[in-house]
């Protein structure tokens, strides 16, 4: 599923496509925008999303084969909750 097909099934709960495509776009600005302050977002039974920080380490070019440093950087780790991983499974 992408960001279209999200917006089209939230779009059969709301009158229009265009206040489903406003509803998304909020939430996904909410989440980025908690992200950015460095606050998890956790979603009770469908998961968390963290910020962690990776560590600077050694990595390879995969066109040269050089040994290169990748530098430390802040990411984002999702994690599922437990009804995510029970319909999943």
């Amino acid at each position: 599923m992408n960001k279209t097909d999200l917006v089209r099934k939230v779009a059969e709960s709301f009158e229009t496509k265009k206040e489903a495509q406003k509803a998304v776009d909020s939430v996904l600005d909410a989440f980025m925008s908690s992200l950015e302050k460095g606050n998890d977002i956790v979603l009770v039974g469908f998961g968390s999303f963290k910020i962690v920080n990776r560590q600077e380490r050694k990595g390879r070019n995969p066109q040269t084969g050089e040994e290169i440093t990748i530098s430390a950087r802040n990411t984002v780790k999702f994690s599922p909750g437990k009804i995510l991983k029970e319909a999943v499974n």
